[in-house]
Order: structure tokens, then sequence, then C-alpha cells
């Protein structure tokens, strides 16, 4: 039987396999040593692991190892630790008013922590994850709250909801004043340019007499929410029409479709949702979120 003759590498010193692709031949290199050394400490690692360490399952039960390590036991200290932590700065959250906590650096930290969290699951999806909101949904960030800005008011709005099947709940609606056939359609242009007009005094693009004539039209039907001056109402939750804040838009074609159509938002309560502890966080948060945003 005829042996197969190999060539050797003139520049590697190498025999080829015998293997040749478009004048390429194919070297039979030895594996490197380096490579047997780390399997080989692979090899003596995973042989010490199963030893000291919980491994091998045997029906029922399994390996213990020599350290006696149990993730569980490990798990439930961390728990059990991180709880009695949770209960030292909650109970101050819980007891303090808040500018005392809004004055403490250490529980403001926990508070943007938490508070993160607590937002990222049960507010974002409508307000967003920067708070900043979006059509039809308010930004948290503003000064601007149609129940008012106060801690206390903001927590109690996140309680209560608005225009929900809580028996505290805020209660608003705007009329659909074009739809119900309450003004005309023209009236409604007039009255949509007015109040465009308060947030942009030096606009140039809208008709001074639609602004005159839609001031009328304003006073006549609007005033009794939004004030007078049309800088709102929180008794009412009746926004105001003077600043650069809006819900639903504040050009003028927005303008003139809420007054038509109405408007009437929702917000979940969160009583029963989320403790006491919890709304409180989110309320600190969103104040620090406002002040951030100055």
């Amino acid at each position: 039987m005829a042996v197969e003759q190999h060539d050797r590498d003139s520049y590697t010193g190498y025999l080829t396999t015998g293997h040749e692709w478009n004048g390429i031949k194919e070297l039979n290199t030895p594996v490197p040593r380096v490579v047997y050394f780390f399997l080989a400490l692979a090899v003596l690692f995973s042989i010490g692991y199963w030893i000291l360490m919980p491994a091998w399952p045997l029906g029922v039960t399994y390996t213990k190892g020599l350290l006696g390590i149990d993730q569980r036991k490990v798990v439930a200290a961390s728990l059990k630790e991180a709880a009695a932590d949770r209960s030292v700065w909650s109970k101050q959250i819980e007891t303090e008013s808040f500018a005392a906590i809004q004055s403490d650096p250490k529980l403001m930290e926990i508070v943007r922590g938490a508070g993160r969290t607590l937002f990222g699951d049960n507010c974002a999806a409508c307000h967003g994850q920067d708070a900043k909101g979006g059509p039809g949904f308010p930004n948290l960030t503003t000064s601007s709250w149609l129940w008012g800005d106060t801690p206390e008011q903001i927590f109690n709005t996140i309680r209560v909801g608005i225009n929900t099947s809580h028996p505290d709940t805020h209660v608003s609606q705007m009329p659909a004043f074009g739809r119900d056939q309450m003004l005309p359609r023209a009236d409604v242009f007039k009255a949509a340019t007015f109040v465009y007009s308060l947030a942009h005094p030096d606009a140039k693009d809208i008709d001074p007499k639609n602004v005159e004539a839609g001031k009328k039209i304003f006073a006549a039907n609007c005033v009794s929410c939004h004030g007078e001056d049309a800088k709102g109402n929180i008794e009412l939750g009746a926004p105001n029409l003077t600043d650069s804040f809006w819900i639903y838009g504040g050009d003028l074609e927005s303008i003139d479709t809420s007054i038509w159509g109405g408007r009437q938002g929702r917000m979940p309560t969160w009583e029963g949702r989320l403790s006491d502890l919890d709304r409180k966080i989110l309320t600190l948060y969103l104040l620090d979120k406002r002040r951030a945003s100055k």
C-alpha cells in the first residue's frame, strides 16, 4: 500500500495535511500548549467547585459541598437585612413633614431612587419616563397642576384620582361647546382665537376682530370655570389658559378642537393600589423633578 507523502512547509517547518484549496495548503500545526494549560485549569476548577459547592443533583436532594453554602439562606439573609434598612428610612418618611424630608439630603437620595422605580412602574406609561407628559397627559415637572401644586394637594390628587369611582375623586369636564350646539361654529373659532392670544400676546397670525369678539364669548361662557383673568381655578380643576403649559396642545387648531368637542381627562386613584408611604414618596419625587427642571 502506498503511503501518502505530505509536503513540509519551508517557512514554518510543519508538515501539511495534504489538503489544498486554490493553491493554499493546510498546515498540520500542533495545538498550542497554552490551550492544554487552560483546559487542565478548567478541569481542576470544575473538580474543586464540585467538591466545595452545591453541585450535583441526587434525586430529591443534592451534594451540599464542603463549604456548606446555601444560596437560599444567603438570599433570605439579604432580604432580611434590606427590610431592616428600609424600616428605618420608611418610618422617617412616613412621620416627617414634606419640608423636613426635602431638607434632608440622605432621605431625598432614597426618595429619588425609590420614586424613580415607583414612577416607572405606575406612572410613566402615561406621563413619560421623564414625567414631562405628552398629548393628553400633563407635564408633572411644572407648577401648573390642575388641582394645586402644594405637597398636600399633589399627594391628595394621587390618592383620589380624577374622574374615578373614588368617593372623594376630583371631578372635571370641559363642555363640548360646538358638538353639543352650545355655540355656533364661528363663535367657537372666535373664542379659540381669544384664548390663543392670551398665551401668545405677540401673535401676528390672528385677526384682532376675532380676538375682540372671542373675548366677549369667553366672558359669557368660560369665566365661571377659568376666571375672569383666565388663570384657572384649582377648586374646579380648570387650567390656567395664560401660561405655556397645555395638556391637549396650545396651538390655535388644538384649542379650537378642545372648545368644539370638549375634554374630560382621567387619572386613576392610587389609594388601595399604593400605600401611603409609596404615594408620599411619589409626591416628593415629583416635587424634586419640578425643582430640578427649573
